[in-house]
């Protein structure tokens, strides 16, 4: 995935500026930097889920295998079926089991699935998301009576059921416990085997565990856009940054 001169706007408002960088397949790329600089912004507007705010834009280019994911024609939705997302809660649906919760995705794009398809969906993505073992002999319990990391693992399960090329994660295990948590960088490890992964995190030790490379967002100060300060591998980040703001950042001296 290749992003170029990205701006993102609601309104008037400029929120992130001039976003260039290469993501790389099969691949984690966790993005960190202080509250406000734009990086959730920039993660939803990788699939487009950031224009479903009123008066959102961007001026720039997302580019995935080949395809601009902004250009004229290109359907959102076929773009988020391409680029899953999971959200910083756990957001199963509450009134679906688990069995329904995988295919939901599945279901909103109108693909019809004989039973023994279906079966085949949920196992594979459920397996895939490591909650199999865990939740096979009650499919048809509510997704929302599972823990709040099984949950997470649940929707993930959901996303990857669509088999999307990207899976982008916000702060997926900032209301987890760290033994959820833990279960869910273990499960990032397993899942770029076979997906390419960004995800955004303000735990620097996860960032250092989990990703490949790290990108640093930042921002001036209040009203000004947030912007991307540099973006390497991820133990040059953490040990060698070319940017004074990115040490500062990494070693607990920002501000």
């Amino acid at each position: 995935m290749d992003v170029t001169d990205l701006d993102i706007y609601y309104g008037d408002f400029k929120a992130v500026e001039g976003v260039t960088l290469t993501i790389d397949p099969r691949s984690v790329t966790a993005l960190i930097g202080p509250s406000g600089c734009g990086k959730s912004t920039f993660l939803r507007a990788l699939n487009r889920m950031h224009e479903v705010i009123p008066g959102a834009y961007v001026d720039g280019h997302v580019v995935l295998n080949g395809e601009d994911l902004y250009a004229p024609g290109v359907d959102p939705v076929l773009v988020r079926r391409k680029i899953g997302m999971v959200f910083q809660r756990p957001n199963p649906f509450p009134t679906m089991s688990i069995y329904e919760n995988v295919l939901a995705g599945m279901r909103l794009n109108n693909k019809k699935l004989k039973k023994a398809a279906a079966d085949d969906v949920v196992e594979s993505s459920l397996r895939g998301a490591n909650l199999w073992k865990e939740v096979a002999d009650r499919l048809g319990k509510p997704g929302s009576s599972l823990s709040g990391g099984q949950q997470q693992r649940l929707c993930i399960a959901r996303a990857i059921a669509l088999k999307p090329d990207v899976l982008l994660m916000d702060e997926p295990c900032s209301a987890l416990d760290p033994i959820s948590t833990l279960a869910i960088e273990d499960l990032i490890s397993d899942l770029k085997q076979s997906y390419t992964i960004v995800i955004v995190t303000h735990n620097m030790q996860q960032a250092s565990r989990v990703s490949d490379r790290t990108g640093f967002f930042n921002i001036e100060g209040t009203g000004k856009p947030g912007k991307l300060v540099e973006i390497d591998e991820t133990s040059v980040i953490f040990s060698n940054p070319a940017e004074q703001a990115t040490a500062d950042y990494v070693t607990g001296r920002f501000g």
